[in-house]
């Protein structure tokens, strides 16, 4: 049971997905770019602790 509900939800977030590049392509475009930025602003500041740290 529990699988068939997991399917089901990777299923549906992948149809989503789909879906959403396909009808709004620059709003998609405007997630991942912010997704990366955050990922990008956490390496930084990562960086500047192991850095700070060390020196």
């Amino acid at each position: 049971m529990a699988q068939m509900i997991k399917k089901i939800l990777v299923w549906g977030g992948v149809a989503f997905l789909i879906f959403f590049v396909a009808f709004r392509p620059d709003a998609a475009a405007n997630v991942v770019k912010s997704m990366g930025g955050t990922v990008m602003d956490i390496a930084q500041g990562m960086g500047d602790f192991f850095s700070s740290l060390v020196a």
